[in-house]
Protein backbone atom coordinates (compact mmCIF):
# COMPACT_ATOMS: atom_id res chain seq x y z
CA UNK A 1 0.00 0.00 0.00
CA UNK A 2 2.62 2.28 -0.51
CA UNK A 3 1.10 4.00 -3.97
CA UNK A 4 -0.68 7.16 -3.03
CA UNK A 5 -4.26 7.17 -2.66
CA UNK A 6 -7.13 8.05 -5.56
CA UNK A 7 -9.28 10.90 -5.97
CA UNK A 8 -12.45 9.76 -5.47
CA UNK A 9 -13.52 12.80 -7.67
CA UNK A 10 -12.00 11.22 -11.09
CA UNK A 11 -13.74 8.02 -10.63
CA UNK A 12 -16.18 7.07 -13.02
CA UNK A 13 -18.93 6.18 -9.65
CA UNK A 14 -18.57 9.67 -8.35
CA UNK A 15 -19.56 11.01 -11.50
CA UNK A 16 -22.57 8.85 -11.48
CA UNK A 17 -23.25 9.43 -8.44
CA UNK A 18 -23.05 13.21 -9.44
CA UNK A 19 -25.45 12.95 -11.62
CA UNK A 20 -27.42 10.27 -9.98
CA UNK A 21 -28.25 13.08 -7.16
CA UNK A 22 -29.16 15.47 -9.28
CA UNK A 23 -31.66 13.18 -11.25
CA UNK A 24 -32.77 11.62 -7.94
CA UNK A 25 -35.57 13.57 -5.68
CA UNK A 26 -36.07 11.92 -1.71
CA UNK A 27 -39.30 9.95 -1.39
CA UNK A 28 -39.19 7.59 1.41
CA UNK A 29 -42.76 7.26 1.29
CA UNK A 30 -43.10 6.39 -2.46
CA UNK A 31 -39.76 4.19 -2.13
CA UNK A 32 -41.67 2.04 0.33
CA UNK A 33 -44.74 1.87 -1.22
CA UNK A 34 -43.19 0.83 -4.72
CA UNK A 35 -40.92 -1.94 -2.85
CA UNK A 36 -42.62 -3.82 -0.49
CA UNK A 37 -39.48 -5.21 0.10
CA UNK A 38 -37.42 -2.23 0.86
CA UNK A 39 -37.09 -3.00 4.69
CA UNK A 40 -35.54 -6.38 4.08
CA UNK A 41 -33.26 -6.02 1.57
CA UNK A 42 -31.19 -2.88 3.20
CA UNK A 43 -31.62 -4.86 6.78
CA UNK A 44 -28.93 -6.41 7.78
CA UNK A 45 -27.18 -8.11 10.94
CA UNK A 46 -23.87 -8.03 11.97
CA UNK A 47 -22.98 -10.45 15.00
CA UNK A 48 -25.71 -9.37 17.16
CA UNK A 49 -26.37 -6.34 15.68
CA UNK A 50 -29.81 -5.88 13.77
CA UNK A 51 -29.26 -2.78 11.29
CA UNK A 52 -32.07 -1.03 9.40
CA UNK A 53 -30.78 1.16 6.78
CA UNK A 54 -34.08 1.18 5.21
CA UNK A 55 -34.79 4.74 6.09
CA UNK A 56 -32.19 5.77 4.41
CA UNK A 57 -31.89 8.19 1.23
CA UNK A 58 -31.38 5.68 -1.08
CA UNK A 59 -32.28 3.81 -3.93
CA UNK A 60 -30.79 0.18 -5.22
CA UNK A 61 -29.19 2.18 -7.70
CA UNK A 62 -27.58 4.81 -5.08
CA UNK A 63 -25.88 1.75 -3.16
CA UNK A 64 -25.16 0.18 -6.38
CA UNK A 65 -23.06 3.46 -7.25
CA UNK A 66 -21.60 3.43 -3.62
CA UNK A 67 -20.14 0.08 -3.97
CA UNK A 68 -18.52 0.78 -6.81
CA UNK A 69 -16.95 4.21 -5.28
CA UNK A 70 -15.64 1.79 -3.00
CA UNK A 71 -13.64 -0.14 -5.78
CA UNK A 72 -12.61 2.54 -7.52
CA UNK A 73 -10.63 4.21 -4.22
CA UNK A 74 -9.60 0.97 -3.08
CA UNK A 75 -11.22 0.98 -0.12
CA UNK A 76 -10.95 -2.96 0.43
CA UNK A 77 -7.24 -3.11 -0.96
CA UNK A 78 -7.08 -0.58 2.18
CA UNK A 79 -9.13 -2.97 4.66
CA UNK A 80 -6.78 -5.73 3.92
CA UNK A 81 -3.82 -3.89 4.02
CA UNK A 82 -4.82 -2.68 7.38
CA UNK A 83 -5.59 -5.78 8.83
CA UNK A 84 -2.55 -7.38 7.84
CA UNK A 85 0.22 -4.79 9.46
CA UNK A 86 1.26 -2.78 6.55
CA UNK A 87 2.13 1.08 7.32
CA UNK A 88 -1.02 2.46 6.53
CA UNK A 89 -0.67 5.61 9.22
CA UNK A 90 1.85 7.25 6.67
CA UNK A 91 3.05 10.31 8.01
CA UNK A 92 3.98 8.05 11.24
CA UNK A 93 4.97 5.58 9.16
CA UNK A 94 3.32 2.76 11.52
CA UNK A 95 0.95 -0.46 11.73
CA UNK A 96 -2.51 0.27 12.24
CA UNK A 97 -3.44 -3.24 14.19
CA UNK A 98 -6.35 -2.13 16.86
CA UNK A 99 -7.90 -4.94 15.33
CA UNK A 100 -5.20 -7.50 16.58
CA UNK A 101 -5.74 -6.70 20.07
CA UNK A 102 -9.01 -8.58 20.19
CA UNK A 103 -7.94 -11.15 17.93
CA UNK A 104 -8.15 -14.78 20.12
CA UNK A 105 -5.42 -16.83 21.80
CA UNK A 106 -4.60 -18.92 19.34
CA UNK A 107 -6.00 -17.15 16.12
CA UNK A 108 -4.86 -18.63 12.79
CA UNK A 109 -2.51 -17.62 10.99
CA UNK A 110 -0.35 -15.95 13.37
CA UNK A 111 0.20 -12.60 13.21
CA UNK A 112 3.73 -11.21 13.40
CA UNK A 113 4.76 -7.83 11.81
CA UNK A 114 7.86 -5.94 11.85
CA UNK A 115 9.47 -8.90 13.07
CA UNK A 116 7.30 -8.99 15.97
CA UNK A 117 4.55 -11.86 17.48
CA UNK A 118 2.00 -9.70 17.63
CA UNK A 119 -0.65 -12.05 19.44
CA UNK A 120 2.21 -13.35 21.69
CA UNK A 121 2.61 -9.82 22.96
CA UNK A 122 -1.05 -9.26 23.21
CA UNK A 123 -1.90 -11.88 24.58
CA UNK A 124 0.99 -11.32 27.37
CA UNK A 125 0.23 -8.11 28.45
CA UNK A 126 -3.67 -9.34 28.66
CA UNK A 127 -2.17 -11.72 30.76
CA UNK A 128 -0.60 -9.43 33.19
CA UNK A 129 -3.46 -7.00 32.86
CA UNK A 130 -6.19 -10.25 34.32
CA UNK A 131 -3.58 -11.16 36.71
CA UNK A 132 -3.58 -7.63 38.18
CA UNK A 133 -7.46 -7.51 37.73
CA UNK A 134 -7.99 -10.48 39.70
CA UNK A 135 -5.80 -9.32 42.26
CA UNK A 136 -7.53 -5.84 42.87
CA UNK A 137 -11.08 -7.47 42.55
CA UNK A 138 -10.36 -10.34 45.27
CA UNK A 139 -8.83 -8.06 47.98
CA UNK A 140 -5.19 -9.65 47.43
CA UNK A 141 -4.06 -5.79 46.54
CA UNK A 142 -4.32 -3.88 49.55
CA UNK A 143 -3.41 -0.65 50.39
CA UNK A 144 -0.64 0.44 51.83
CA UNK A 145 -2.58 0.26 55.19
CA UNK A 146 -3.91 -3.57 54.40
CA UNK A 147 -7.03 -2.56 53.93
CA UNK A 148 -9.13 -3.73 50.25
CA UNK A 149 -9.22 -1.16 46.72
CA UNK A 150 -13.03 -0.03 46.72
CA UNK A 151 -12.40 2.89 44.28
CA UNK A 152 -10.24 3.05 41.01
CA UNK A 153 -9.06 6.33 39.27
CA UNK A 154 -8.10 6.39 36.11
CA UNK A 155 -6.39 9.43 35.28
CA UNK A 156 -5.94 9.98 31.27
CA UNK A 157 -6.92 12.12 28.79
CA UNK A 158 -8.16 11.73 25.03
CA UNK A 159 -8.22 8.30 24.08
CA UNK A 160 -6.98 6.93 27.59
CA UNK A 161 -9.92 8.31 29.13
CA UNK A 162 -13.34 8.61 26.66
CA UNK A 163 -12.71 4.68 26.25
CA UNK A 164 -12.54 3.82 29.73
CA UNK A 165 -15.08 6.25 30.97
CA UNK A 166 -17.67 5.25 28.23
CA UNK A 167 -16.99 1.54 28.21
CA UNK A 168 -17.74 2.09 32.39
CA UNK A 169 -20.54 3.41 32.47
CA UNK A 170 -21.99 1.77 29.55
CA UNK A 171 -21.55 -2.11 31.48
CA UNK A 172 -22.49 -0.73 34.71
CA UNK A 173 -24.62 -3.93 35.27
CA UNK A 174 -21.63 -5.86 35.04
CA UNK A 175 -19.30 -3.90 37.55
CA UNK A 176 -18.29 -5.50 40.55
CA UNK A 177 -20.85 -4.90 43.71
CA UNK A 178 -18.53 -2.86 45.87
CA UNK A 179 -16.55 -1.61 43.25
CA UNK A 180 -16.48 1.68 41.92
CA UNK A 181 -14.50 3.47 39.39
CA UNK A 182 -13.86 7.46 38.62
CA UNK A 183 -12.29 9.05 35.81
CA UNK A 184 -10.32 12.51 35.55
CA UNK A 185 -9.14 13.77 32.37
CA UNK A 186 -9.22 17.72 32.71
CA UNK A 187 -6.22 19.72 33.82
CA UNK A 188 -8.49 22.41 35.17
CA UNK A 189 -7.80 21.18 38.86
CA UNK A 190 -11.49 21.02 39.91
CA UNK A 191 -11.20 17.88 38.34
CA UNK A 192 -9.14 15.96 40.78
CA UNK A 193 -10.70 17.90 43.48
CA UNK A 194 -13.92 16.65 43.08
CA UNK A 195 -12.91 13.48 41.59
CA UNK A 196 -11.51 12.50 44.99
CA UNK A 197 -12.78 14.80 47.71
CA UNK A 198 -15.17 11.93 49.36
CA UNK A 199 -12.75 9.19 48.65
CA UNK A 200 -11.31 6.84 51.55
CA UNK A 201 -7.71 7.42 50.28
CA UNK A 202 -6.73 3.85 51.94
CA UNK A 203 -9.15 2.39 49.70
CA UNK A 204 -8.29 4.28 46.45
CA UNK A 205 -6.04 3.37 43.40
CA UNK A 206 -4.97 5.39 41.04
CA UNK A 207 -4.23 4.15 37.47
CA UNK A 208 -2.33 6.96 35.35
CA UNK A 209 -2.96 6.20 31.63
CA UNK A 210 -0.07 7.63 29.62
CA UNK A 211 1.76 5.82 26.63
CA UNK A 212 4.92 7.98 26.74
CA UNK A 213 4.27 8.87 30.90
CA UNK A 214 4.90 12.72 29.41
CA UNK A 215 1.58 14.01 28.57
CA UNK A 216 0.97 17.08 30.73
CA UNK A 217 -2.34 16.84 31.68
CA UNK A 218 -2.35 13.43 32.58
CA UNK A 219 0.97 13.80 34.58
CA UNK A 220 -0.14 17.00 35.98
CA UNK A 221 -3.26 15.54 37.37
CA UNK A 222 -1.02 12.41 38.73
CA UNK A 223 0.95 14.54 40.50
CA UNK A 224 -2.22 16.58 42.11
CA UNK A 225 -3.52 13.08 42.78
CA UNK A 226 -0.15 11.79 44.37
CA UNK A 227 -0.12 14.63 46.60
CA UNK A 228 -3.77 14.16 47.77
CA UNK A 229 -2.66 10.72 48.61
CA UNK A 230 0.41 11.95 50.94
CA UNK A 231 -1.95 14.73 52.47
CA UNK A 232 -4.91 12.28 53.31
CA UNK A 233 -3.11 9.83 54.19
CA UNK A 234 -1.17 11.83 56.79
CA UNK A 235 -4.34 13.63 57.89
CA UNK A 236 -5.51 10.24 58.75
CA UNK A 237 -2.50 9.13 60.58
CA UNK A 238 -1.46 6.41 58.89
CA UNK A 239 1.51 7.65 57.14
CA UNK A 240 5.08 8.55 58.36
CA UNK A 241 7.04 11.79 57.60
CA UNK A 242 9.38 10.08 55.54
CA UNK A 243 10.03 9.40 51.74
CA UNK A 244 10.61 6.25 52.28
CA UNK A 245 6.78 5.95 53.82
CA UNK A 246 5.45 8.20 51.04
CA UNK A 247 7.51 5.60 48.41
CA UNK A 248 5.37 2.53 49.87
CA UNK A 249 2.47 4.43 49.53
CA UNK A 250 2.83 5.05 46.00
CA UNK A 251 3.93 1.64 45.17
CA UNK A 252 0.45 0.39 46.87
CA UNK A 253 -1.90 3.16 45.56
CA UNK A 254 -0.92 3.85 41.89
CA UNK A 255 -0.40 1.99 38.86
CA UNK A 256 0.46 2.80 35.41
CA UNK A 257 -0.77 2.39 31.64
CA UNK A 258 2.48 3.00 29.77
CA UNK A 259 6.03 2.22 27.97
CA UNK A 260 8.39 4.45 29.81
CA UNK A 261 9.08 1.98 32.37
CA UNK A 262 11.88 4.24 33.60
CA UNK A 263 9.45 7.83 33.74
CA UNK A 264 7.22 5.31 35.54
CA UNK A 265 10.11 4.43 38.17
CA UNK A 266 10.94 7.91 38.77
CA UNK A 267 7.21 8.97 39.63
CA UNK A 268 7.56 5.97 42.38
CA UNK A 269 5.26 3.25 40.41
CA UNK A 270 7.18 -0.03 40.10
CA UNK A 271 7.49 -0.62 36.64
CA UNK A 272 6.20 -4.05 37.30
CA UNK A 273 2.94 -2.60 37.93
CA UNK A 274 2.96 -1.07 34.52
CA UNK A 275 1.06 -2.45 31.56
CA UNK A 276 2.27 -1.30 28.10
CA UNK A 277 0.41 -1.59 24.46
CA UNK A 278 2.16 -0.68 21.07
CA UNK A 279 2.68 2.27 18.95
CA UNK A 280 0.55 0.56 16.07
CA UNK A 281 -2.64 1.42 18.80
CA UNK A 282 -4.20 4.86 18.80
CA UNK A 283 -5.19 6.46 21.44
CA UNK A 284 -8.69 6.82 20.29
CA UNK A 285 -8.47 2.82 19.03
CA UNK A 286 -7.05 1.71 22.62
CA UNK A 287 -9.90 0.83 25.20
CA UNK A 288 -9.89 -2.77 24.25
CA UNK A 289 -6.00 -2.65 25.28
CA UNK A 290 -4.02 -2.12 28.53
CA UNK A 291 -5.61 1.14 28.50
CA UNK A 292 -8.87 -0.62 29.40
CA UNK A 293 -6.75 -1.69 32.75
CA UNK A 294 -9.93 -0.05 35.00
CA UNK A 295 -12.65 -1.42 32.58
CA UNK A 296 -10.81 -4.84 33.29
CA UNK A 297 -11.08 -4.38 37.07
CA UNK A 298 -14.29 -3.59 37.27
CA UNK A 299 -15.97 -5.98 35.15
CA UNK A 300 -13.51 -8.67 35.33
CA UNK A 301 -11.22 -10.64 32.75
CA UNK A 302 -14.10 -13.31 31.95
CA UNK A 303 -16.08 -9.91 30.87
CA UNK A 304 -13.36 -8.20 29.47
CA UNK A 305 -13.09 -11.38 27.40
CA UNK A 306 -16.61 -11.41 25.99
CA UNK A 307 -16.06 -7.43 25.35
CA UNK A 308 -13.61 -8.37 22.63
CA UNK A 309 -14.73 -11.11 21.25
CA UNK A 310 -17.60 -8.47 20.45
CA UNK A 311 -14.89 -6.28 18.92
CA UNK A 312 -13.77 -9.18 16.74
CA UNK A 313 -17.03 -10.93 15.72
CA UNK A 314 -17.13 -7.38 13.56
CA UNK A 315 -13.79 -7.10 12.36
CA UNK A 316 -14.37 -10.86 11.02
CA UNK A 317 -17.52 -9.42 9.26
CA UNK A 318 -15.81 -6.60 8.13
CA UNK A 319 -12.79 -8.59 6.51
CA UNK A 320 -15.06 -11.54 4.78
CA UNK A 321 -18.74 -10.25 4.13
CA UNK A 322 -19.61 -9.50 0.73
CA UNK A 323 -19.01 -5.96 0.21
CA UNK A 324 -23.06 -5.71 -0.43
CA UNK A 325 -23.74 -7.46 3.09
CA UNK A 326 -20.91 -5.59 4.73
CA UNK A 327 -22.65 -3.20 7.13
CA UNK A 328 -19.86 -1.23 8.53
CA UNK A 329 -18.64 -0.51 4.74
CA UNK A 330 -21.90 0.43 3.88
CA UNK A 331 -22.37 2.74 7.07
CA UNK A 332 -19.44 4.27 5.95
CA UNK A 333 -20.38 4.47 1.92
CA UNK A 334 -23.67 6.35 3.31
CA UNK A 335 -21.76 8.65 5.55
CA UNK A 336 -20.13 9.95 2.04
CA UNK A 337 -23.25 10.11 0.11
CA UNK A 338 -24.76 12.41 3.05
CA UNK A 339 -21.27 14.60 3.05
CA UNK A 340 -20.28 14.78 -0.44
CA UNK A 341 -23.75 14.85 -2.55
CA UNK A 342 -26.28 15.73 0.24
CA UNK A 343 -24.06 18.54 1.98
CA UNK A 344 -24.88 16.98 5.51
CA UNK A 345 -22.20 18.73 8.20
CA UNK A 346 -23.38 16.53 10.89
CA UNK A 347 -24.21 12.99 12.38
CA UNK A 348 -26.66 12.63 15.17
CA UNK A 349 -25.79 9.27 17.14
CA UNK A 350 -28.93 8.60 19.93
CA UNK A 351 -28.65 5.61 21.63
CA UNK A 352 -32.25 5.02 23.33
CA UNK A 353 -29.98 3.53 26.44
CA UNK A 354 -28.89 5.94 29.69
CA UNK A 355 -26.21 3.54 30.21
CA UNK A 356 -24.94 4.78 26.55
CA UNK A 357 -24.70 7.99 27.65
CA UNK A 358 -21.46 8.98 26.97
CA UNK A 359 -21.13 6.90 23.40
CA UNK A 360 -21.67 9.63 21.63
CA UNK A 361 -18.76 11.58 22.73
CA UNK A 362 -16.86 8.68 22.67
CA UNK A 363 -17.46 8.52 18.73
CA UNK A 364 -16.52 12.41 18.48
CA UNK A 365 -13.30 11.67 18.96
CA UNK A 366 -13.04 8.23 17.42
CA UNK A 367 -14.52 10.17 13.90
CA UNK A 368 -13.37 13.72 14.12
CA UNK A 369 -10.11 13.46 15.14
CA UNK A 370 -9.72 10.69 12.47
CA UNK A 371 -11.15 12.23 9.89
CA UNK A 372 -10.81 15.78 10.43
CA UNK A 373 -8.09 16.16 7.71
CA UNK A 374 -7.92 18.47 4.56
CA UNK A 375 -4.84 16.94 3.79
CA UNK A 376 -4.43 13.50 1.73
CA UNK A 377 -2.00 10.72 2.78
CA UNK A 378 0.10 11.12 -0.04
CA UNK A 379 0.82 15.24 1.21
CA UNK A 380 -1.86 16.60 -1.44
CA UNK A 381 -5.02 18.80 -0.48
CA UNK A 382 -8.26 17.31 -0.62
CA UNK A 383 -10.08 17.39 -3.16
CA UNK A 384 -13.91 17.52 -1.52
CA UNK A 385 -15.28 17.58 2.21
CA UNK A 386 -14.04 15.56 4.84
CA UNK A 387 -15.22 14.40 8.10
CA UNK A 388 -18.41 15.60 9.60
CA UNK A 389 -19.67 16.90 13.51
CA UNK A 390 -20.52 13.67 15.37
CA UNK A 391 -22.83 14.87 18.46
CA UNK A 392 -25.64 13.22 20.31
CA UNK A 393 -27.62 12.90 23.52
CA UNK A 394 -29.75 9.29 25.22
CA UNK A 395 -33.04 9.06 24.36
CA UNK A 396 -36.03 10.65 24.99
CA UNK A 397 -33.89 13.66 26.02
CA UNK A 398 -32.20 14.44 23.16
CA UNK A 399 -36.03 14.53 22.13
CA UNK A 400 -37.20 17.78 24.58
CA UNK A 401 -34.36 19.13 23.08
CA UNK A 402 -32.80 19.34 19.86
CA UNK A 403 -34.80 16.74 17.67
CA UNK A 404 -37.24 20.24 16.47
CA UNK A 405 -34.45 20.67 14.22
CA UNK A 406 -33.48 17.20 12.91
CA UNK A 407 -37.62 17.19 12.06
CA UNK A 408 -38.04 20.63 10.68
CA UNK A 409 -34.44 22.38 10.41
CA UNK A 410 -33.12 23.79 7.30
CA UNK A 411 -30.21 20.79 7.35
CA UNK A 412 -29.59 17.10 6.56
CA UNK A 413 -28.86 15.09 9.43
CA UNK A 414 -28.26 11.84 9.08
CA UNK A 415 -29.15 10.14 12.77
CA UNK A 416 -28.29 6.83 13.49
CA UNK A 417 -30.87 5.75 16.58
CA UNK A 418 -29.40 2.94 18.79
CA UNK A 419 -31.46 0.83 21.24
CA UNK A 420 -31.92 -2.54 23.11
CA UNK A 421 -34.89 -5.54 23.09
CA UNK A 422 -34.22 -6.34 26.96
CA UNK A 423 -33.15 -3.68 29.50
CA UNK A 424 -31.32 -3.89 32.21
CA UNK A 425 -34.01 -2.72 34.85
CA UNK A 426 -37.26 -4.18 33.62
CA UNK A 427 -39.15 -1.38 35.61
CA UNK A 428 -43.22 -0.62 35.61
CA UNK A 429 -45.35 2.66 36.33
CA UNK A 430 -48.79 1.08 37.39
CA UNK A 431 -49.74 -1.49 34.61
CA UNK A 432 -47.22 0.48 32.12
CA UNK A 433 -44.00 -1.35 31.02
CA UNK A 434 -41.49 1.39 30.96
CA UNK A 435 -39.28 -0.13 28.78
CA UNK A 436 -41.72 -0.64 25.99
CA UNK A 437 -42.77 2.60 26.07
CA UNK A 438 -39.44 3.90 25.78
CA UNK A 439 -38.91 2.21 22.58
CA UNK A 440 -42.34 3.56 21.74
CA UNK A 441 -40.35 6.70 21.54
CA UNK A 442 -37.44 5.27 19.73
CA UNK A 443 -39.43 3.43 16.82
CA UNK A 444 -42.01 6.76 16.53
CA UNK A 445 -39.09 8.64 15.95
CA UNK A 446 -37.34 7.21 13.32
CA UNK A 447 -40.99 6.80 11.43
CA UNK A 448 -41.68 10.09 11.79
CA UNK A 449 -38.29 11.69 10.46
CA UNK A 450 -38.66 9.36 7.71
CA UNK A 451 -42.60 9.63 6.59
CA UNK A 452 -43.55 12.85 7.95
CA UNK A 453 -46.68 14.45 7.69
CA UNK A 454 -48.44 16.39 5.12
CA UNK A 455 -50.62 19.40 5.06
CA UNK A 456 -53.59 17.24 4.03
CA UNK A 457 -53.13 14.73 6.93
CA UNK A 458 -52.68 17.61 9.04
CA UNK A 459 -55.85 19.87 7.61
CA UNK A 460 -57.66 16.49 8.32
CA UNK A 461 -56.93 16.51 11.96
CA UNK A 462 -59.12 19.88 12.22
CA UNK A 463 -56.00 22.32 12.65
CA UNK A 464 -56.50 25.61 11.79
CA UNK A 465 -55.54 27.08 8.71
CA UNK A 466 -53.12 29.88 10.01
CA UNK A 467 -50.62 27.01 11.61
CA UNK A 468 -50.98 24.18 9.09
CA UNK A 469 -47.39 24.82 7.53
CA UNK A 470 -45.92 25.12 11.37
CA UNK A 471 -47.15 21.55 11.80
CA UNK A 472 -46.23 19.94 8.80
CA UNK A 473 -43.36 17.39 8.82
CA UNK A 474 -41.31 17.28 4.95
CA UNK A 475 -40.63 14.12 6.33
CA UNK A 476 -37.38 12.07 4.31
CA UNK A 477 -35.14 12.35 7.14
CA UNK A 478 -32.65 9.77 7.14
CA UNK A 479 -31.79 7.27 9.88
CA UNK A 480 -30.31 4.27 10.34
CA UNK A 481 -31.82 1.63 13.13
CA UNK A 482 -29.30 -0.49 15.63
CA UNK A 483 -30.69 -2.91 17.77
CA UNK A 484 -29.53 -5.62 19.82
CA UNK A 485 -31.41 -8.09 22.51
CA UNK A 486 -29.46 -6.44 24.78
CA UNK A 487 -26.85 -4.21 26.28
CA UNK A 488 -23.52 -6.91 26.94
CA UNK A 489 -20.08 -6.77 26.89
CA UNK A 490 -19.84 -8.36 23.67
CA UNK A 491 -22.64 -5.93 22.19
CA UNK A 492 -20.40 -3.34 23.32
CA UNK A 493 -17.57 -4.07 21.53
CA UNK A 494 -19.55 -4.80 18.68
CA UNK A 495 -20.94 -1.07 18.80
CA UNK A 496 -17.58 0.14 19.16
CA UNK A 497 -15.93 -2.01 16.31
CA UNK A 498 -18.53 -1.07 14.06
CA UNK A 499 -17.84 2.97 13.96
CA UNK A 500 -14.18 2.11 13.68
CA UNK A 501 -14.58 0.42 10.75
CA UNK A 502 -17.15 3.22 9.37
CA UNK A 503 -14.45 5.52 10.38
CA UNK A 504 -12.34 3.42 8.41
CA UNK A 505 -13.93 3.06 5.21
CA UNK A 506 -14.89 7.23 4.86
CA UNK A 507 -11.17 8.08 5.14
CA UNK A 508 -10.25 5.71 2.57
CA UNK A 509 -12.85 6.88 0.15
CA UNK A 510 -11.38 10.14 0.91
CA UNK A 511 -7.49 9.24 0.52
CA UNK A 512 -6.97 10.82 4.17
CA UNK A 513 -4.52 9.37 7.21
CA UNK A 514 -7.49 8.03 9.58
CA UNK A 515 -5.02 7.33 11.93
CA UNK A 516 -3.07 10.01 12.85
CA UNK A 517 -3.65 13.21 14.53
CA UNK A 518 -1.39 16.47 13.74
CA UNK A 519 -4.28 18.92 14.21
CA UNK A 520 -4.03 18.53 18.39
CA UNK A 521 0.02 19.37 18.50
CA UNK A 522 -0.34 23.14 17.68
CA UNK A 523 -1.96 23.86 20.70
CA UNK A 524 -0.38 21.74 23.21
CA UNK A 525 3.29 23.43 22.19
CA UNK A 526 2.25 27.12 22.11
CA UNK A 527 0.24 26.51 25.81
CA UNK A 528 3.91 25.40 27.04
CA UNK A 529 5.01 29.01 25.55
CA UNK A 530 2.59 31.28 26.91
CA UNK A 531 2.15 29.20 30.35
CA UNK A 532 5.60 31.64 31.74
CA UNK A 533 3.08 34.36 30.73
CA UNK A 534 0.85 33.73 33.76
CA UNK A 535 3.89 33.02 35.80
CA UNK A 536 5.51 36.45 35.84
CA UNK A 537 8.00 36.04 32.76
CA UNK A 538 7.43 39.61 30.66
CA UNK A 539 9.19 38.70 28.10
CA UNK A 540 7.09 35.66 27.30
CA UNK A 541 3.86 38.27 27.50
CA UNK A 542 5.10 40.59 25.39
CA UNK A 543 5.54 37.94 22.76
CA UNK A 544 1.60 37.13 22.22
CA UNK A 545 -0.10 38.96 19.39
CA UNK A 546 -2.01 41.33 20.63
CA UNK A 547 -5.67 39.39 21.38
CA UNK A 548 -3.99 36.42 22.94
CA UNK A 549 -1.84 38.85 25.15
CA UNK A 550 -4.72 41.03 26.37
CA UNK A 551 -6.58 38.48 27.04
CA UNK A 552 -3.61 37.12 29.34
CA UNK A 553 -3.34 40.54 30.81
CA UNK A 554 -6.92 40.66 31.98
CA UNK A 555 -6.46 37.38 33.54
CA UNK A 556 -3.69 37.93 35.55
CA UNK A 557 -5.30 41.06 36.71
CA UNK A 558 -8.58 39.14 38.15
CA UNK A 559 -6.67 36.08 39.51
CA UNK A 560 -7.30 35.44 42.82
CA UNK A 561 -5.18 33.13 44.75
Amino acid sequence: MNAGPVDPTTTAAWSSLSEHRSATTPDLRGWFAADPARARDLTLDVADLHVDLSKNLVTADTVALLLQLAEQTGVLARRDAMLAGEHVNVTEDRAVLHTALRRPAGASPALEVDGQDVDGDVQAELAKVFTFADAVRSGEWRGVTGKAITTVVNIGIGGSDLGPVMAYEALKPSVRAGLECRFVSNIDPTDVAETTKDLDPETTLFIVASKTFGTLETLTNARLARAWLWRELAAAGVLADSDEARQEAVAKHFVAVSTALDKVAAFGIDPANAFGFWDWVGGRYSVDSAIGTSLAVAIGPEAFREFLAGFHAVDEHFRTTAPERNVPLLMGLLNVWYVNFLDAHTHAVLPYSQYLHRFPAYLQQLTMESNGKSVRYDGEPVTTHTGEVFWGEPGTNGQHAFYQLIHQGTRVVPSDFIAFATPAHPLVDGDADVHALFMANFFAQTKALAFGKTAEEVRAEGTAEDVVAARVFSGNRPTTSIMAPSLTPAVLGQLIALYEHVTFVEGAVWGIDSFDQWGVELGKKLALEIAPALTGDTAALEAQDPSTGALIRYYLEHRRD
